[in-house]
């Protein structure tokens, strides 16, 4: 019987090929299978776009689909299957790495694969690379300092508004506010309320073609959901 493969798991960054480790590097080329999410109505993965100029032509890649749906169960029947798909490969002796944008362990798909491989393959061997997140890599664009001293720090979504941020902002100094294309009107109003809307800015798609750097916020509510929106926000 074949020793199992191990998994996995790798950061491709915020968008810049030029910005994958070189371990990430490495190991995408040594893995037999390389699998990325994608859209289950379209075989695209721009996590893969972003690490194609360092793939072996020869590599095997494979798409796992996963479905937007407010249906719990649904999902969660999707990311087993996906997760099955995977622990054939491991079983088979192979090795397999999954593509993720940003970091592994931050907003990521892969914390969904990583759960329901657990349950289909317990004895798993997963390894995590990891990526350089859309805020570090704002912050660099913009050559803002994201935390000193002893400030903190708060990363945060705001695909639900910015209820979270209203709950601690009085005790925090800085902000991360994820995914800020949703329910844009509520978050610039708990960036006001929470005493960090002068000091705040957008960018979009940073580092990628159509990258944008929105000053002033009040401008996001104007134009259309960007998916790839963040703020960075201080006191």
């Amino acid at each position: 019987m074949n020793q199992p493969g191990k998994l996995y798991g790798i950061g491709v960054g915020p968008g810049d090929p030029e910005l994958l480790t070189l371990k990430a590097v490495r190991i995408i080329n040594e893995a037999d299978v390389v699998f990325t999410a994608a859209s289950a109505k379209r075989d695209y993965s721009l996590a893969l776009e972003i690490a194609r100029p360092h793939l072996s032509p020869s590599v095997i890649t494979k798409f796992l689909s996963f479905t937007m749906t407010q249906d719990k169960e649904a999902t969660v029947a999707a990311w087993d299957g996906n997760a099955e798909q995977i622990a054939e490969v491991l079983k088979e002796g192979k090795n397999a790495a999954f593509l993720t944008l940003g970091d592994p362990m931050t907003y990521s798909t892969f914390g969904y694969i990583l759960k329901s491989l657990k349950k289909v393959m317990p004895e798993a061997s997963v390894e995590t690379v990891p990526g350089i997140t859309s805020f570090h890599a704002a912050a660099a664009r913009l050559n803002r300092t994201l935390v000193e001293a002893e400030e903190s720090l708060l990363i945060t979504s705001g695909a639900y508004g910015g209820d979270q941020l209203l709950k601690v902002g009085a005790s925090i100094e800085n902000v991360v506010m994820m995914k800020a294309y949703k329910n844009i009107k509520q978050n610039n109003q708990a960036l006001k309320k929470a005493g960090f809307y002068n000091n705040s800015v957008a960018i979009s798609k940073c580092g990628r073609e159509g990258e944008e750097i929105i000053k002033n916020i009040d401008e996001l509510e104007t134009r259309a959901p960007d998916y790839w929106t963040l703020v960075l926000a201080g006191k």
